[in-house]
């Protein structure tokens, strides 16, 4: 029986908060030299921020005291109190509307969306669904993203990749077109938490990750694959982001190759992140200008 109050959840439905920030240059060239853009001398005031590379600005810091024992800010705050252990990015929809400019004020407001609940094979699962909104200091709308999290609880690692995430069976993985491997390394994940403010210890802790959360490796940051794979979609392409939905399927931990695939549909590009262990962790869908 579970003992998850939905309806008590759901009353943050609506809840929302506002934040502005300046879109700073500089944060823009340390991640291009933590992801390797290639055109990191492109970066200026007043150039196009990358997709996906919102996620660096409008970090929330909070104390110590005020964090969790993963450290994520502890739960009941913005986000509901769900009881349940892991806390993971599990997707999201951004609609790109018009460039965000490096140098400029944005405006961020975010809202609770929706609050559901679903029993998945390794028990319950809390998905709660953030609506971000980026305008410019004229008003203009600048991005509309809805980020989806998936809270649950701790599972073992299978002994082998479940069928539905091994690679060649993924109905929508790109099995052909453009690819490129890659391997993150430790450093390139500190980088990256450092950049977003990410205190989530699965991305550094390796006892952590194995003790508590039941990973058996250090986790590489769902938000960093899709930004690596909206990249790709530029870099395949020549051409900017319209649309971009992404989900993630499986863990990638550090030590796995990545290997970015793009395969070319009549009206978008079909993308995913594999690794060497035969799994399919992200799955993406671009729609170029």
């Amino acid at each position: 029986m579970s003992d998850i109050d939905i309806e008590y959840l759901r009353s943050w439905i609506g809840q929302s908060r506002q934040d502005q920030d300046l879109i700073a240059t500089r944060h823009a060239r340390l991640m291009a030299a933590t992801v390797n853009h290639p055109e990191s001398a492109a970066l200026v005031d007043g150039a196009e921020l990358p997709p996906l590379w919102h996620w660096l600005y409008f970090l929330e810091g909070q104390p110590a005291d005020r964090l969790g024992r993963d450290g994520h800010p502890a739960r009941g705050q913005f986000l509901p109190p769900v009881p349940l252990a892991n806390r993971m990015w599990a997707g999201g929809r951004l609609d790109f509307l018009a460039p965000v400019q490096l140098g400029t004020q944005v405006r961020k407001t975010s809202s609770i969306l929706r609050v559901e609940h679903k029993a998945g094979r390794s028990g319950d699962l809390v998905f709660v669904t953030v609506l971000h909104e980026l305008t410019a200091a004229d008003g203009r709308p600048l991005v509309r993203e809805e980020h989806d999290i998936v809270y649950k609880n701790k599972s073992p690692a299978p002994p082998a990749p479940p069928r539905s995430a091994r690679a060649a069976d993924t109905p929508h993985a790109a099995t052909g077109g453009a690819r490129r491997s890659l391997k993150p390394d430790s450093t390139q994940l500190f980088r990256y938490s450092a950049l977003t403010f990410n205190g989530h210890r699965i991305h550094y802790d390796a006892d952590y990750c194995r003790q508590v959360e039941g990973y058996p490796e250090l986790v590489i940051h769902g938000p960093l694959l899709a930004t690596l794979l909206a990249g790709f979609a530029i870099e395949t392409r020549h051409r900017s982001l319209r649309h971009f939905t992404y989900r993630a399927l499986a863990p990638a931990l550090l030590g796995d190759v990545l290997t970015l695939q793009a395969e070319a549909q009549p009206d978008q590009l079909v993308l995913a992140a594999t690794v060497d262990r035969g799994i399919t962790c992200m799955q993406a869908e671009a729609v170029l200008a």
